[in-house]
């Protein structure tokens, strides 16, 4: 198992497959690498896919400290500069996503593409998600939870099709002190500022039916990061990387590649 040394000292896992570009895949909040276990296998023809266990999670350092996304998004910067790669596409989902955030606004000569999914500028201006969700996701009972969180992920439909294991709902051995530090990291993000420094092209896409992280963020980042594309999956929930794979997988790689194009906000599914 390789680590990068983070600039407090820090040892932060990472993880290297396939052969090609590198592309930097990056988790939601309070998972470790395999966040991407199910589709990581699509980019790796063409990518030299690179994950990493956040800080709190997997087998990187667990500190008992303030996380943020910023931090986060340094720690990314030390496993490229470990694994020697002045370059990379970067796609995050979800904190992921508000992780991808910073490392293209500061660092722009690092990022050659973005790709946002499933996430929201924070602070102000984002559209936070409704009562019922807050209050179903803060329930007392940790089933219950779970199943209000799997309904936000997927479909009904998928999930009478695929019981599990589900690999997007949590690294079961995070201590609770770092599962609280996530949390607080996701929600103190506010990227608002930095939004029109990025300089990569960016695609940004979202599923329409997400309750999780409303879809109405998607236009919002769409019109604040220059060049930026938007691209919404009909029906999609959270985690539509992983349902809706057989869509979601080619556009990623066509965008990448440059086929798809990066010319303005549009639609599909």
């Amino acid at each position: 198992m390789p680590y990068a040394t983070a600039t407090d000292g820090h040892r932060i896992a990472y993880q290297v497959r396939g052969r090609g570009t590198p592309l930097v895949l990056l988790a939601g909040q309070s998972n470790d690498h395999h966040w991407w276990d199910a589709v990581r296998g699509d980019f790796e023809a063409a990518h030299r896919t690179v994950t990493l266990d956040y800080r709190g999670t997997g087998d990187s350092d667990k500190p008992d400290q303030p996380y943020s996304t910023e931090g986060f998004a340094g720690d990314v910067v030390a496993v490229l500069d470990h694994l020697g790669a002045e370059r990379a596409h970067v796609y995050g989902t979800s904190m992921g996503g508000r992780v991808a955030q910073w490392v293209a606004a500061r660092h722009p000569d690092r990022v050659h593409r973005l790709v946002l999914g499933c996430t929201s500028p924070g602070g102000p201006h984002a559209v936070e998600r409704d009562r019922a969700v807050r209050a179903a996701l803060a329930g007392a009972d940790p089933a219950a939870v779970r199943a209000a969180l799997l309904d936000l992920m997927y479909t009904p439909e998928w999930l009478a099709a695929h019981p599990g294991p589900h690999r997007t709902v949590g690294d079961p051995a995070m201590p609770a002190y770092a599962r609280r530090r996530h949390l607080l990291a996701s929600n103190r993000h506010d990227a608002w500022d930095a939004l029109p420094r990025i300089q990569a092209p960016t695609l940004v896409v979202h599923g329409t039916a997400d309750r999780f992280n409303p879809v109405a963020n998607a236009p919002l980042l769409a019109r604040r990061v220059p060049r930026a594309r938007l691209h919404l999956l009909e029906g999609a929930r959270h985690a539509y990387f992983e349902e809706f794979r057989r869509l979601a997988s080619p556009l990623v790689l066509g965008f990448l590649d440059g086929s798809a194009g990066v010319a303005g906000p549009s639609a599909g599914g």
